[in-house]
């Protein structure tokens, strides 16, 4: 029990230390570790036109030579052809990319 307590506390003591951003990174590096059910809407107008489940998570774009951020962001999810938010046969985990200026929504499943 006292090592979970001080176990605990020198986690606590790291983060406090940390700035803003450091943390941001914490957090999102565990996230990264236990995965999330991530679902990506991509509308045109009020119409749903693709939908991609079990998205972990959304990388923005970098340039090689620049290391400048780019206007788009890309992952890796099953493309949902018939919107139902479950992966069924023959629906196949895809690579895929979207630009800043399209209109998309990205939520965790909720149908788990």
């Amino acid at each position: 029990m006292k090592k979970i307590l001080l176990i605990g506390a020198t986690v606590l003591l790291l983060l406090t230390g940390c700035t803003q951003e450091s943390q941001n990174k914490i957090g999102r590096s565990i996230q990264n570790w236990t995965g999330i059910n991530g679902v990506l809407e991509v509308y045109a107008g009020e119409k749903l036109i693709k939908r991609f489940i079990k998205v972990d998570k959304l990388t923005t774009g970098v340039g090689s030579n620049d290391n400048q951020a780019r206007a788009y962001r890309y992952s890796y999810g099953v493309l949902d052809e018939n919107l139902n938010f479950i992966q069924d046969n023959g629906e196949k985990k895809v690579y895929f990319e979207i630009s800043d200026y399209s209109t998309y929504i990205f939520f965790e499943n909720p149908k788990g």
